[in-house]
């Protein structure tokens, strides 16, 4: 078979430098098929999905991906290291992918090997630097940072690769590529131009994060420049149709609600709260009716904005630690939410190469016949995480999706 070339995801949406990225992936590695492994309506920094997770299977299919499954949503508003660790799950059980990439901030995939290399073994004197470190009351991705620069004893050339968010992601990719001791080659592209977070934009290439403030900002006129013609189409209409949702403050009021409805203890029990963070939780959501003030009032230099946001989604969307936990040790289903001709012939030989594997093209179908409960736990938050999504859309929102949207075929 030819070679397959694996992709993880948010498509947020899917613009100008997701397409450099899947053009270039396909050249340096020769491949014929591209499998993406997509976060679905709600993501790993602690926002919402623009839109919906078919919308985006929709765009990506159009722009070249053949075939689109979805990254449960534990996974994907869990850490980096546990979004990095499911993708993979997904993509070694294919069978069939040869190889994964990433973009990232560094164009020497040494040095993030040798990041993961540390991370991965924590050795006795990186964990002991670590420890001291973290007792200087910096947030972990700080310490962290620090610890490794001080044992690799190279702070030049490893300074910044572990505050660089594709970088950090990268590097959980490779570390979970010798967890699972996976045949998977990896292969790295630098970014192009635009930074993760820049809201700034030269030519036609910007990140998702300036197109997202683009659109928040009513000033569509730049899009067009900005996003491949059939991604453009995918988001235009369902600006039309009031099918959006910008950010996770559309959820402000339900979220506030939902902090002052749980007793301390139930905080307590949210992934990443820890060291009695329910507390200040508590008494922010008491004194305050919107996420930035929230922030505001809680977030210091131990806990970054980012970790924050994502334990707001797990009040929302009743995750808790013990779902996580859950997560990290269950084989994930394939869900297929979109593929082409090519898609369909990867399907057929994904279920030679794994007979074994659950790949889910109807939920209820899947439900019915599905006995293990790990399985059914992460379905529900698939399903429950769309219910909610839906609530922040100003028309037609529509429950139990997950059960009436067909898969998007081309």
């Amino acid at each position: 078979m030819s070679k397959v070339l694996g992709i993880v995801a948010e498509y947020n949406p899917f613009h100008n430098g997701h397409l450099y990225h899947l053009e270039k992936s396909k050249e340096m590695t020769g491949s014929s098929y591209t499998v993406a492994i997509m976060s679905g309506n709600f993501t790993q920094r602690g926002s919402t999905s623009l839109m919906d997770k078919w919308s985006k299977a929709e765009a990506a299919i159009q722009c070249g991906v053949d075939l689109v499954i979805e990254l449960p949503v534990l996974y994907s508003v869990s850490s980096a290291e546990n979004f990095a660790e499911g993708s993979l799950k997904i993509l070694d059980s294919l069978k069939v992918v040869d190889y994964i990439s990433f973009g990232s901030e560094t164009a020497d995939i040494e040095i993030l090997n040798k990041c993961a290399d540390v991370l991965y073994r924590e050795p006795r004197r990186y964990k002991t630097l670590l420890s001291h470190e973290l007792k200087k009351g910096v947030s972990f991705p700080k310490a962290r940072e620090s610890a490794l620069m001080m044992y690799l004893n190279d702070i030049r050339k490893y300074a910044n690769v572990l505050s660089s968010p594709n970088n950090i992601l990268g590097i959980e990719y490779l570390k979970a590529i010798r967890k699972l001791k996976s045949n998977i080659q990896p292969v790295c592209i630098p970014r192009y131009e635009a930074g993760y977070n820049d809201l700034s934009y030269t030519g036609n290439i910007a990140s998702s994060t300036a197109i997202r403030n683009i659109i928040k900002n009513n000033g569509f006129k730049p899009l067009q420049n900005l996003i491949p013609a059939p991604s453009y189409a995918t988001l235009i209409q369902n600006i039309k149709t009031g099918h959006i949702v910008p950010d996770v403050s559309v959820f402000e009021k339900e979220i506030i609600y939902t902090l002052r409805k749980m007793e301390t203890q139930e905080i307590a029990e949210l992934p990443d709260v820890c060291e009695g963070l329910e507390f200040a939780i508590k008494n922010a959501a008491n004194s305050c009716n919107s996420i930035v003030e929230f922030l505001n009032i809680i977030k210091s230099k131990r806990y970054t904005t980012t970790r924050l946001q994502r334990i707001l989604l797990y009040a929302l969307l009743g995750i808790t630690k013990k779902d996580m936990e859950l997560s990290k040790k269950t084989q994930p289903y394939v869900r297929v939410l979109g593929l082409n001709q090519r898609g369909k012939f990867l399907i057929a030989e994904i279920a030679k190469a794994n007979p074994k594997l659950e790949i889910v093209t109807s939920v209820k179908r899947f439900i019915d016949k599905n006995s293990n409960k790990n399985l059914t736990a992460i379905l529900d938050k698939d399903i429950w995480a769309t219910n909610v999504y839906t609530i922040g859309y100003e028309d037609d929102s529509w429950n139990n999706l997950d059960f009436t949207k067909k898969i998007v075929t081309f």
